[in-house]
């Protein structure tokens, strides 16, 4: 069955995603178009530039996170060099690695710029901060003057994953000159399932959507705070889930596999082996639970079957 699929954000806890994805593949189900934030626009190129979820999988395994926390080498004391970057680079870690190394796997798929993709396959979002506005990569790259289908897709996922004060943001110029610095997505919508929704709240095709999140009605557990750290990091955490649950129905909550991954922290690069094969069983499991029904329940809701034979 063809669908489209919708990934939320949540940094390293996007492992359970590639379970759930291995779930969803099991089933046969095919994704048409894919949007994501944060990690999910990762994994939504991932999943368009081709990769299963076994490939996922030794990607993953392989990878040294050490690396993409690739700060500047200096002589100044590190607390203090934090500061220093925090202040003049508006963030700690450069974030040029991450790119690269997704550049690599899509072009190992063939995939460069948005151009190598079948047109609307593959939507990002980010946030333009300097004018407070939500970015939707790449149809919104005009605005910047850019041609969207020669922007690099490893790009414009580096943008989607610029968690303030983590990475560096990335900077665009519109028409005009003018400077906008580009952050993660999470901070406007961290999970935009209404990529996908018409006016009428319908699709095209079923759209299923991968919250790493509990339901949108749960109970938001609090925040014990500490310290600053601590602060900003619930901070991000309310913003993020806080802001699209809002926009989440009953009718919404149909249609997504909600995985709330708790004892994982969003930038917790170092996970050994074992957990990360948690993360990928936990997201397995909780996906195939959902499908089962999903499936089993007929025509998924917010689906206009009277598309079917253009989808």
């Amino acid at each position: 069955m063809k669908i489209d699929g919708v990934f939320s954000g949540g940094g390293i806890k996007a492992l359970a995603l590639i379970g759930a994805f291995e779930a969803a593949e099991k089933r046969g189900l095919c994704f048409e178009r894919v949007a994501g934030t944060s990690a999910g626009a990762l994994l939504a190129a991932l999943v368009k530039a081709g990769y299963t979820s076994l490939e996922m999988k030794s990607i993953i395994d392989n990878a040294d996170f050490k690396k993409f926390l690739d700060s500047k080498k200096t002589w100044v004391p590190v607390p203090f060099m934090n500061w220093i970057k925090l202040y003049w680079k508006l963030g700690l870690y450069k974030g040029d690695y991450l790119e690269r190394w997704v550049a690599a796997l899509l072009a190992a798929k063939g995939i460069v710029t948005f151009g190598d993709l079948p047109p609307g396959t593959l939507k990002i979002v980010a946030s333009d901060i300097t004018r407070g506005k939500l970015v939707v990569l790449p149809d919104d790259l005009e605005e910047y003057g850019i041609l969207p289908e020669r922007f690099s897709v490893a790009r414009a996922v580096r943008m989607s994953c610029s968690l303030p004060y983590f990475f560096y943001p990335i900077s665009l110029y519109n028409r005009l000159g003018q400077k906008s610095y580009i952050v993660d997505g999470g901070v406007l919508s961290n999970f935009p399932i209404w990529l996908f929704q018409r006016k009428d709240r319908t699709s095209i095709r079923p759209v299923l959507g991968f919250q790493l999140s509990s339901r949108y009605d749960d109970y938001m557990p609090q925040h014990k705070i500490t310290n600053a750290a601590v602060l900003f990091k619930a901070l991000f955490e309310t913003m993020m889930q806080a802001h699209d649950n809002r926009h989440i129905d009953k009718q919404d909550a149909q249609n997504i596999i909600f995985m709330p991954v708790k004892q994982v922290s969003v930038v917790d690069f170092q996970l050994p082996h074992e957990a990360k094969q948690e993360l990928y069983a936990y997201g397995e499991t909780r996906a195939e639970e959902f499908l089962s029904r999903w499936i089993a329940g007929g025509r998924p809701p917010h689906y206009s079957w009277a598309q079917k034979n253009r989808a």
